[in-house]
């Protein structure tokens, strides 16, 4: 990534008043685009824009007031923007609202003003950028996910998770036309308007913000980081066309340390006194990352609507993307040759077991021949076998 990356595109990044739109609106900056806010705080898209341009250059940043769930803001947005730019690369639909409550409890005037900016606003600027961008065989449509449920945020939930599915639909749609399609998911991270909303969420789930954060760190990443790692998969947008990936996956990919001083000299301190038997544990490593990658590898090839079943079936059951998890595990890889900390790694091992099991009971209700369902069930005993091994070689 060099700031030549992006240079003559044009980013178009809804919510970019603050948080991570915001950063990620200054990182897509840094790569060389000029960006427009799309922002309905005028206050707010005012500030960023003169933040931007102070930093990066006057003209690198346009704040357009704009009310995403709105198809006429939405018209009047791309007449400015085609009148001043004459075309957009790039649409990063990184608006949202955080309504919050059980669902027996939370209004239907919530539900829809969810569904208004959660959906219905990346469906209009669907309709509106996609054509132009076809048309000239060339763009990045990207919807930002959270997907999986989870109690209280269920009128967030549904609708997030919809993106997903509505990227999905696009990159089939755009598929050989130069366009790229994909959906990220930012991580947890201590934005306004994730402190305002999850301490909510906290509340009602009898814990304290901190206690979320805490049952959550694996997932956890600052602002800055978080929209550097939507810049960089826009940058890289035909390697993840097609894909629910996650800010911190593509920052591991790109090779982006995420570590900070106070974790370093921990896991430091952890080194000292937990050594890992190397030759052992690269051995054991090296069965389970051989197994999932041809397990992934063998799914991708599935055809459309078995890929789609098996997708949502694997994040449903390990709370990770297929591609997610290729990268943990490649990343598990180099943090036992370098004898870094492989703590981070467990949840997701003892995730991909479970998984494992759960394919041996799908198994059971799949094969007639008995068998072939023996032999097959040992061979994933091995498997479950081999992950459940590495796990408890990692925390003796």
């Amino acid at each position: 990534m060099n700031p030549d990356s992006l240079k003559g595109e044009i980013a178009l990044v809804t919510g970019a008043g603050r948080g991570i739109g915001y950063e990620a609106a200054k990182a897509l900056a840094w790569l060389g685009a000029k960006v427009v806010i799309a922002e309905i705080n005028e206050q707010n898209g005012k500030t960023a824009e003169e933040s931007i341009n102070k930093e990066f250059g006057a003209g690198k940043a346009f704040f357009v007031k704009t009310d995403v769930g709105n198809e006429k803001d939405i018209g009047k947005l791309a007449e400015v923007v085609l009148k001043k730019f004459g075309k957009v690369d790039i649409v990063l639909n990184n608006a949202t609202v955080f309504p919050i409550g059980a669902v027996k409890d939370t209004p239907i005037e919530s539900w829809d003003f969810s569904y208004r900016v959660n959906l219905r606003g990346p469906v209009i600027l669907a309709r509106k950028f996609l054509p132009a961008m076809i048309e000239h065989k060339h763009g990045v449509f990207v919807c930002v996910s959270s997907s999986g449920a989870a109690p209280f945020i269920g009128a967030y939930e549904v609708f997030k998770t919809a993106q997903v599915e509505l990227a999905n639909t696009i990159s089939a749609e755009v598929e050989g036309t130069g366009v790229y399609a994909f959906t990220i998911g930012p991580g947890i991270s201590r934005t306004p308007g994730f402190i305002e909303g999850g301490g909510k969420v906290a509340s009602l789930m009898g814990m304290s913000l901190d206690d979320l954060f805490e049952m959550n760190k694996n997932a956890q990443i600052s602002p800055e980081a978080a929209g550097a790692g939507f810049a960089i998969a826009i940058a890289l947008a035909k390697r993840y066309h097609d894909q629910e990936t996650s800010s911190i996956q593509v920052l591991r990919e790109a090779g982006i340390e995420l570590t900070d001083e106070k974790q370093k000299a921990q896991e430091q301190e952890k080194l000292v006194t937990k050594p890992i038997d190397s030759q052992n544990t690269i051995e054991l490593y090296e069965l389970v990352q051989k197994t999932y990658l041809e397990q992934s590898e063998g799914w991708k090839k599935r055809n459309l609507f078995e890929r789609q079943w098996i997708s949502r079936d694997f994040k449903k059951n390990t709370g990770m993307s297929i591609d997610e998890m290729q990268t943990t595990v490649k990343a598990l890889g180099n943090s036992l040759k370098t004898q870094a900390s492989t703590a981070e790694f467990v949840e997701p091992l003892n995730r991909l077991a479970a998984y494992y099991v759960h394919q041996q009971e799908q198994l059971k209700g799949f094969e007639k021949d008995p068998k072939k369902l023996e032999e097959n069930l040992k061979i994933i005993d091995g498997w479950i076998r081999d992950a459940k091994g590495l796990v408890q070689v990692l925390t003796r």
